[in-house]
């Protein structure tokens, strides 16, 4: 069974899960890095900013189209096929540094999606057999930190970079690290073996059941409705709630750390409780502070505070869900992390077209807020 833990000392589970942590976070840097980089694009390019945003929808879409590649792993060293995996993005993450064009960026970012999926789908399945017992959801927090660390530090070190030198200059130091956590994927992550092979066919007998395909609406929408707001939050938070531009940084820093506390606070509640629980609370009260920071958010403290909230619940939702798509797929997790992960960035993609609406048709950014609670709204049926 995936889910029993596979026999590790504690120092080498710590060792393993810091190595996958590290892995997360280089991915984290490079898509979400690019929510900071937008008006970089759109001056280096010569587009528009909501064209600008498109950079972001093409990363998601890469995802939704590489996670294909889990479903021909089951033969594989878990081990092996993850240090594939960011190899891959290597690759793509070098593209993007000298991409010449708005159309060759687009199709680097495309290219960096692709393996995306496939890392954390790969790296929550190692993560819980690694874990110690009882607790294969905090050990998926403490992989998942290493995204929630690159909005604190990745997002605004790369607007800082763009501001100082050039947006390029994030993505070089993105491959170093890329570099890094292949070496330390492979020192230290313990041999987490191969899966159960039952045959190709076998993968795809939990699709034969309703549970994931409410999960999967509910992560699709759901996060869909964060993201939305997410992708836009510096146009809201100058335009709207009135910060000074050179205060975005600071509160892109605090959104990551709300992340990074939500994400363990999750992790935790989702081993004590039900993750759907967890979820339809994280829902619920994401789509209130969404709506207050409608009506409010012009006043630059409720603003902020509610928005930091709002930005948080990205990673409070992450643990919950991936613990559910995984429960929901007996003998086919490898396909049920896909399922999970193209739902994910599918909806991401979703977020951040139907986030950048409003301000194609000429309403101030604080639009982007009803459109985003009514996204999560609408996910929390599918609980």
């Amino acid at each position: 069974m995936l889910l029993v833990p596979l026999p590790c000392c504690c120092f080498s589970m710590v060792k393993g899960l810091i190595a996958l942590a590290l892995g997360a976070l280089s991915f984290g840097v490079v898509e979400f890095v690019a929510m900071g980089l937008l008006p970089y694009f759109s001056m280096s390019f010569g587009v528009d900013i909501a064209t600008a945003g498109h950079s972001i929808s093409a990363y998601a879409f890469g995802v939704c189209f590489g996670v294909a590649y889990m479903m021909f792993l089951r033969k594989l060293n878990l081990k092996v096929s993850i240090c594939i995996i960011v190899f891959c993005q290597l690759v793509g993450i070098v593209l993007t540094s000298i991409a010449n064009s708005f159309e060759f960026l687009l199709a680097a970012r495309f290219i960096s999606g692709m393996p995306h999926g496939c890392f954390f789908g790969l790296a929550a399945i190692i993560a819980a057999r690694i874990a110690a017992a009882g607790k294969g959801s905090s050990a998926m927090a403490i992989m998942l930190a290493g995204q929630t660390t690159s909005i604190v530090c990745g997002v605004p070190l790369g607007t800082a970079l763009a501001h100082a030198f050039s947006w390029r200059s994030i993505f070089y130091l993105m491959a170093v690290w890329a570099i890094l956590v292949l070496l330390a994927l492979w020192r230290w992550l313990p041999d987490p073996g191969k899966m159960e092979d039952h045959g190709f066919m076998k993968q795809f007998d939990f699709l034969k059941h309703r549970g994931p395909y409410l999960v999967g609406l509910s992560i699709l929408l759901g996060n869909g409705g964060v993201f939305c707001l997410q992708s836009y939050v510096s146009p809201i938070l100058t335009d709207f709630v009135g910060l000074p531009l050179v205060y975005v940084p600071t509160v892109l820093i605090a959104m990551g750390l709300a992340m990074t506390v939500y994400n363990f606070i999750a992790g935790k509640l989702s081993d004590a409780y039900t993750p759907g629980k967890v979820s339809l609370a994280i829902f619920v009260s994401t789509i209130v502070c969404m709506m207050l920071a409608f009506y409010f958010g012009n006043i630059m403290v409720v603003g902020v505070v509610l928005l930091v909230y709002c930005s948080g619940c990205l990673f409070g939702l992450s643990t919950p869900q991936q613990v559910s798509i995984l429960r929901t797929a007996p003998g086919g997790e490898l396909i049920g992390v896909a399922f999970g992960q193209i739902a994910f960035n599918f909806g991401n993609a979703i977020g951040a077209f139907f986030g950048g609406l409003p301000i194609e048709m000429g309403y101030g950014p604080q639009y982007n807020l009803v459109v985003a609670a009514a996204l999560v709204f609408v996910g929390t049926i599918f609980i």
